[in-house]
């Protein structure tokens, strides 16, 4: 089996990671492209160097630019590498502008298509991330849900065939890598943190910096947090924060981290701020507590065990929820599989094909 898959952002590489493995083991074929839509080494040369990911096979080399232009690029250079691999399937991950790309170029060529992370649903049209998760899923021929409730999410829409609960990749990954982070890693010491003594925050959606007095807002509430704040500043938020006063006490500004330094940042911070779907599930998994900072989240089921709460861009709702004492004190439930989501993927990959079942073109 020949599998093309498609990534180009930093939470795909620790998607896809997993997934890469088990093809490897089952002795299939794997060709990675990257469409080069997260391009800084740390938003993307760092997974590939920390997580034993193979080179790409291609390299678009896309880069940045407005939503339709970039989606538009890459679907362009997406279509000559199919037509030139001819894979017997294409593997898309998430809901960026990567991931329609990757699945509109697979669809328009009859090329059978797996979503992995499909029927996430935050019911907020105005983020550019639900549009490519509804058109991928009615693409896909192969729909692999995180979650029970992704099911229930497709099958309101009318998608019951090929829809798959096979679990999360991300918590593969967390599971093949947090002993690798508690070992190599230096971050806390470097930083000088002591574990539980601080929070974690990140911000990069369009709602929280492409106004800046929202921007602005968030920053000085993590000043007011009763202790330090660690940030790792995503470039597109940098950006946005040029030309503004920046906070020089409290809040560490750092560059982004890599893989294994961000599991041991989550892991022993006091709580999480986030406008991250990974960021909300990768607390979770550590039983650490997670304060997003939207009007909606698409990991529902940590919101329901008590692990998460929505805020919005409130500063006074943000900063009492650091305040917050009555945390769950059990471990979480394991609602996202059993760290085999990988394996099953595969399965459905090979048996889909070798039945005739996956055709291409839902």
């Amino acid at each position: 089996m020949k599998v093309a898959s498609v990534v180009g952002a930093r939470p795909q590489f620790v998607k896809a990671v997993p997934v890469s493995r088990a093809l490897q083991r089952a002795g299939h074929k794997e060709v990675l492209i990257h469409t080069g839509q997260h391009y800084d080494y740390h938003m993307s040369q760092v997974f590939f160097d920390e997580m034993g990911l193979s080179p790409p096979a291609y390299n678009l080399g896309v880069g940045s630019g407005s939503h339709g232009k970039q989606t538009g690029e890459m679907l362009a250079r997406i279509e000559e590498v199919l037509v030139n691999e001819k894979p017997d399937v294409t593997v898309v991950y998430g809901d960026t502008n990567s991931t329609l790309a990757g699945a509109v170029a697979s669809a328009k060529l009859g090329i059978p298509l797996a979503h992995v992370e499909a029927g996430l649903r935050s019911f907020n049209r105005s983020m550019p991330e639900e549009h490519n998760r509804v058109l991928t899923d009615h693409c896909a021929d192969l729909l692999l849900c995180p979650t029970e409730n992704a099911v229930v999410n497709l099958a309101r829409e009318g998608v019951t065939q090929g829809v798959y609960w096979v679990g999360d990749t991300m918590y593969d990954a967390v599971l093949q890598f947090s002993a690798a982070a508690r070992e190599r890693s230096r971050i806390l010491e470097t930083l000088g943190l002591t574990s539980r003594e601080y929070f974690l925050a990140t911000v990069h959606r369009a709602s929280n910096t492409d106004t800046p007095d929202v921007l602005r807002g968030l920053l000085t509430v993590f000043q007011m947090v009763n202790a330090p704040v660690v940030f790792p500043v995503h470039p597109r938020t940098r950006q946005c924060l040029q030309g503004e006063a920046v906070p020089t006490s409290n809040v560490r500004m750092i560059d982004p981290v890599g893989y294994l330094d961000m599991l041991v940042l989550e892991e022993n911070a006091r709580a999480v701020l986030t406008d991250s779907g990974g960021v909300q599930k990768e607390a979770f998994f550590f039983g650490v507590p997670c304060i997003t900072m939207r009007t909606e989240s698409e990991w529902i089921e940590t919101v329901a065990a008590g692990w998460n709460v929505v805020v919005g861009n409130d500063c006074e709702r943000i900063l009492a929820a650091t305040l917050k004492t009555d945390w769950p004190t059990s471990k979480p439930s394991p609602m996202f599989g059993a760290g085999d989501a990988a394996r099953r993927i595969v399965d459905l990959l090979e048996n889909g094909l070798t039945s005739g079942s996956v055709k291409g073109g839902r």
